[in-house]
């Protein structure tokens, strides 16, 4: 036997045994397909009866369509987020109804808010007399940069009075860190040696370390009778800090200064921010 003709018997050989590997490999899971489906039958309830061969093509080729025809979700447009986070967050409820125009927000939404305030006063140079004070600051006026703000001081002794209402108008985006704004209105000033009514002149420093009202510090100045014999000059320094979402502790430090004399006042209180 001729080498060529070996090889060719081997070559017959191999094949022979492939094809009864393969018929071996489908019988196999033919017959485990069997098994399964058997023992799906015997796991139903006694009221039922197994499916037919007929209606089990049937029941598969439904699920098969069923399975191509259903839309499938598009996740890219939906974001999942706990209802608790989402109920606590004021910015994502805002972002989910829409992309905001943050420009404009932070061109007309203030990063200070209004605040009423009530508390104690104390006059070091009225013999360290107490007393109270109340005020309200920047009340806005649409989404513009005009505000009113009004305040009210007297120590209990009586020999100190002071109420006035002034107009701002801030310069600079409401939205920002700092601001400045010139300041005119009306101020009444009384005390033991003198009384002051007139036009009251000036300008406020605003710094908002922590914007929505959760820090902020305000430097003014301004005069009284601008220019008159009678001016009298009033320095203003004031600190809030919030304490829960509407309510800061704050305090403020006044130097009045008359010719004829030099009055100084600090005041502790609270504010509420509506």
């Amino acid at each position: 036997m001729t080498k060529s003709t070996q090889h060719a018997q081997t070559s017959k050989l191999l094949n022979r045994n492939r094809h009864i590997f393969k018929l071996g490999s489908l019988y196999q899971t033919l017959i485990g397909t069997i098994v399964c489906l058997s023992c799906w039958g015997q796991s139903l309830p006694s009221g039922a009866s197994p499916l037919s061969t007929q209606a089990r093509s049937k029941l598969v080729a439904q699920t098969l369509s069923q399975a191509e025809t259903q839309p499938v979700p598009n996740n890219n447009n939906s974001i999942d987020i706990a209802p608790e986070i989402l109920n606590g967050s004021p910015v994502l409820q805002k972002w989910l109804k829409g992309i905001p125009d943050v420009q404009n927000e932070i061109k007309t939404e203030p990063s200070f808010r209004t605040r009423v305030k009530l508390g104690y006063s104390q006059y070091p140079s009225a013999n360290q007399a107490g007393g109270f004070h109340a005020a309200i600051n920047d009340v806005f006026f649409g989404r513009s940069g005009l505000s009113a703000s009004a305040n009210y001081n007297s120590s209990s002794a009586g020999n100190r009075t002071a109420y006035g209402v002034d107009a701002q108008y801030y310069l600079f985006p409401l939205g920002g860190y700092v601001n400045i704004t010139p300041l005119v209105g009306f101020r009444h000033l009384e005390t033991d040696k003198y009384n002051r009514d007139g036009l009251n002149l000036g300008a406020k420093l605003m710094i908002v370390p922590s914007r929505g009202g959760g820090a902020d510090v305000a430097i003014s100045q301004s005069w009284v009778g601008l220019g008159s014999p009678t001016e009298t000059g009033l320095t203003t320094f004031s600190v809030g800090y919030a304490i829960t979402e509407n309510l800061r502790l704050s305090t403020d430090i006044q130097q009045q200064n008359a010719k004829e004399n030099y009055d100084s006042r600090i005041g502790f209180g609270l504010e509420w921010m509506p």
